[in-house]
């Protein structure tokens, strides 16, 4: 995965193979950070060298057949920041490819380098194009794109009111072409019920030589006059990524956290609004999800302070002020133009997240300024929850907590919805949006008092809302109940939620509760990538995640691992028994996984039964965050 901070991205697979829709060189966001959109899928690449042909692609076919296997001929594979590195064993040649996005700019970058050789190398290269949501598939007919030779490439436009872009050479010859290759298999979609086979079309083939020492760069852009010179464009790249590891400022600390301080930033993109057209947001995973409410807040923290950058913070928190509505933020935006609607805000807890957020950010940067300017948003939150909001999300004045749900919707992290069909609905008050709520209290106390308004409210309804959690205790089980007074009862399923009202700075719990909270969620739920959604010995447990759509969905919060989950418990296990070198322990499987999925980042979710693949999106914001924040909190103590 290679991004470029405004939604982009280039994804693909070290064989050289398309596997998903997702993949491709160019998936560009005509909409920033929307709109993605599969412009140049792939490149395939053959070299001529001392009379033999090498191919250094592959494809799988919809007749099931792979062909050819180019992948046989690399000799190494490693990524060099976020830039992934192939070298290809060619003879007794030794070439080098490398794959990276201009930072703010819709281009990509395809680098070869004949590191070593006795004579010459030729590459002929084939540009296979597209014009696609990158949540699509093309069926090409006779789907015809308008390719024009220019200066050192060819324009392609896809249809009227397609969005041009170019594949430009430093070097060569390049050769107009249109030809449709039907049938590319995506086995990644097959494996997910999914349909599986996708028509591209060869746009254009490039040929150079090349000789020992020297180098061939292509782009593929939407941008005018881009920047040919492939070496210059590198150094830009590894200087700014060089920069993030400065900006950071960590004292020594293993490859793999530096390693994801770079992941981190991948996520960090631009959100222009009306009177900043600088604001940014967070794209909550790759490939498919956009920014979401939700996932900002909670991943703010630890991919931009924990990694120094507090401007980012800011203007993320500004940015979402700017969409709260009835005392709620949204919990997604729609992938195009169309304004939010009642239905984009269906969360109860990003906006409690939101609190403490801006909680990390003040404690962080002490920034009074900002803090006056949220404020009455702030005031305005927790007036609408008092009095109530969309969704019958509303305070219940006769214990201080929080009841939200109604049927249909799905409003926690716990939000898995096929069709009409809510797998986990939650309708009650929830233990994790509670212990939000009185942690937001707090806070908000702390925040009146530091700017001389009136706190003593926010202690009154907080001292409420302790009074009040404490029915979330089962003394039977030691732990908490996960959802009270739902329609049915209180819900006594052992799930991850509670570890929320250890891991908050305000715990509505007694010590021996947070004792007991953590060691029963060590028992049952961890596992070296993250947290359980539910206990294995719950007859609605579900260990494997995959099959179509209503399987999977059925099986994301019934028993899926989540690896953000593993932030907040280790952050938990601290409090509990301050030792801050163990803590740490339960993090360290993380270094190994960053080779074993999204290389370089970390996955969304994992299997729940061993040996627990990856599975859901290869990058997920909230996983990356929370590693990075809870690593940083221990390294602080020890």
């Amino acid at each position: 995965l290679v991004t470029n901070g405004l939604g982009s991205y280039a994804s693909g697979t070290v064989a050289g193979m398309v596997t998903r829709g997702y993949h491709g060189l160019l998936v560009a966001a005509l909409n920033p950070p929307l709109e993605r959109t599969l412009l140049v899928t792939k490149l395939d690449d053959t070299a001529q060298y001392d009379n033999r042909s090498y191919p250094l692609f592959a494809n799988a076919w919809a007749s099931g057949s792979v062909n050819p296997h180019g992948y046989w001929n690399i000799e190494s594979f490693h990524l060099e920041g976020t830039i992934p590195v192939w070298r290809f064993g060619i003879g007794d040649a030794l070439l080098e490819k490398r794959i990276w996005m201009e930072s703010g700019a819709n281009t990509t970058y395809i680098y070869y380098k004949l590191l070593r050789a006795t004579r010459s190398l030729t590459l002929s290269v084939k540009a296979f194009v597209n014009y696609r949501d990158h949540h699509s598939r093309t069926r090409a007919k006779e789907w015809w794109m308008d390719i024009k030779a220019v200066e050192r490439g060819v324009n392609v436009t896809a249809s009227s009111g397609a969005k041009p872009f170019t594949i430009l050479t430093d070097s060569g010859n390049v050769s107009p072409a249109h030809a449709w290759y039907y049938g590319f298999q995506l086995a990644g979609e097959r494996d997910r019920g999914l349909y599986d086979l996708d028509d591209n079309l060869l746009a254009a083939t490039i040929t150079a030589t090349i000789e020992p020492g020297g180098s061939l760069t292509i782009v593929a852009t939407t941008e005018t006059n881009p920047n040919l010179n492939g070496a210059a464009a590198l150094d830009t790249r590894r200087n700014y990524e060089q920069n993030l590891l400065e900006i950071a400022n960590r004292k020594s600390h293993p490859d793999w956290i530096n390693q994801l301080i770079l992941a981190a930033d991948q996520f960090i993109v631009n959100r222009p609004i009306s009177g900043n057209q600088n604001g940014k947001t967070i794209i909550a995973g790759y490939h498919w999800f956009g920014d979401w409410g939700r996932d900002t807040a909670i991943s703010l923290p630890g991919l931009t302070l924990a990694t120094g950058r507090k401007e980012i913070a800011r203007s993320i928190l500004i940015t979402f002020a700017q969409y709260i509505s009835r005392g709620m933020l949204p919990n997604r935006f729609p992938d195009s133009n169309n304004p939010l609607n009642d239905g984009d805000y269906n969360t109860v807890d990003a906006t409690l997240w939101y609190f403490e957020a801006i909680r990390l950010y003040y404690a962080s940067t002490n920034d009074s300024e900002l803090l006056q300017e949220l404020f009455p948003k702030l005031v305005e939150i927790i007036q609408w929850h008092k009095e109530g909001t969309r969704f019958n999300i509303h305070l219940d004045a006769n214990d201080g907590l929080i009841y939200a749900g109604e049927k249909g919707a799905q409003l926690t992290w716990m939000d898995a919805k096929v069709g009409d069909w809510v797998v986990t609905p939650r309708i009650g008050k929830p233990v994790e949006i509670n212990a939000l709520w009185y942690n937001a209290l707090r806070t908000m106390s702390v925040f009146a008092q530091k700017l001389q308004q009136p706190h003593r409210e926010y202690e009154r309804m907080a001292e409420a809302t302790l009074l009040g959690f404490g029915r979330f205790w089962n003394q039977e089980t030691g732990y908490c109940f996960d959802v009270i007074d739902t329609p049915t009862g209180n819900d006594p399923s052992l799930r991850p939620n509670q570890i929320f009202a250890v891991s908050l700075p305000e715990s509505p719990l007694t010590l021996a509760q947070q004792k007991s909270v953590v060691e029963v969620c060590a028992r049952n739920l961890l596992t070296s990538h993250g947290l359980r959604s539910l206990g294995v010995n719950h007859p609605q447990y579900q260990g494997n995640y995959s099959g179509d759509e209503t399987h999977r969905d059925g099986a994301y919060h019934q028993g899926t691992v989540w690896g953000w989950l593993i932030g907040p418990f280790v952050l938990a296990h601290l409090r509990v028994f301050n030792e801050p070198a163990k803590a740490r322990q339960f993090l360290e499987p993380m270094e190994y996984h960053l080779s074993e999925g999204g290389l370089g980042t970390i996955s969304e979710i994992f299997n729940g039964d061993a040996p627990m693949e990856p599975k859901g999106c290869i990058a997920q914001a909230w996983s990356v965050a929370e590693v990075l924040r809870s690593w940083f909190a221990t390294e602080n103590t020890i």
